[in-house]
């Protein structure tokens, strides 16, 4: 959770990320403070976040998080939408949490507020993290709770907060460690160093890196992808992916097949083994 920002004095070595001319719009029934919202792609089917802090390499709090949530649950209502790609504008992705608003909490206000403890909540269509440049503390937290992540060549991640005389707070240590292992994990947490886009994905936490000025357009590139499928569909697969981490390996192939025979019932299942017997493309109508 802790910002770079208060780390050494370090100078910032990420270049602002370009973004491509896309063809997009403003969402129109809704503001935000913090968080740009565009809808993008060829069929407008894919919502784009933006963090919107740059002086502040956008730092996370309260306020923050809750626009980032208020905008992928609205996403998630929207029946165009079938995928959002989450990224931050400037030189970060998430430098970390507002060490400001954190210094001067306790013990007792943390457990009172329920303090971070709704972080997670992402709303239900996939989101890809373009990581842009820093992914530090809840920055890398943020983006390990989105269901992919892109990397750009100048991404650098890491959980300094031990630095800080604390530890990550809001999955650091829990996503981590399944992302890349008990070793490289412990290593991160123990000792608040970062690790760069290849190693994040020789390690497996990142599933691409590509070069900064191309990263949001992979990224909705990839999730104009998965818009184009079933949302239906999609969000079972995603539900069975996400039980992997939840369950033993048994209980989670039983609960696929039990979720592999619902698709049974759908229009949509019923559709895509037609078109693929006549050879044509299949029509989706998230039923």
């Amino acid at each position: 959770m802790a910002s770079i920002a208060c780390r050494f004095g370090h100078k910032l070595l990420c270049g602002t990320v370009q973004r491509p001319i896309l063809s997009s719009r403003m969402m129109s029934d809704k503001t935000y403070n913090l968080v740009t919202v565009e809808k993008v792609g060829e069929k407008k089917n894919v919502g784009l976040i933006t963090l919107n802090s740059p002086r502040t390499l956008n730092a996370l709090n309260d306020a923050m998080i809750g626009d980032v949530r208020s905008a992928a649950e609205d996403l998630s209502e929207d029946k165009d939408i079938g995928c959002v790609v989450l990224t931050g504008k400037g030189k970060a992705f998430a430098a970390g949490a507002d060490i400001k608003q954190m210094q001067p909490m306790t013990f007792q206000s943390c457990t009172m507020s329920g303090f971070i403890s709704n972080w997670g909540q992402m709303g239900k269509r996939p989101v890809i993290a373009a990581v842009n440049g820093y992914a530090l503390g809840g920055g890398c937290e943020l983006a390990m709770m989105c269901d992919i992540i892109y990397a750009s060549d100048k991404a650098q991640f890491g959980q300094p907060e031990i630095l800080l005389g604390t530890i990550p707070g809001a999955g650091g240590t829990q996503r981590l460690t399944r992302a890349v292992g008990k070793s490289l994990a412990m290593e991160l947490v123990l000792t608040g160093d970062r690790i760069n886009a290849e190693t994040a994905l020789a390690a497996g936490l990142v599933s691409k890196v590509v070069e900064g000025d191309k990263l949001i357009e992979e990224a909705i590139k990839t999730a104009e992808k998965i818009a184009n499928n079933s949302k239906l569909t999609v969000a079972i697969a995603k539900e069975a992916v996400d039980s992997a981490f939840e369950t033993t390996l048994a209980q989670g192939c039983l609960f696929e097949r039990k979720l592999f025979y619902s698709t049974f019932a759908t229009d949509d299942r019923r559709e895509g083994m037609g078109a693929f017997v006549e050879k044509r493309k299949a029509n989706f109508t998230d039923n």
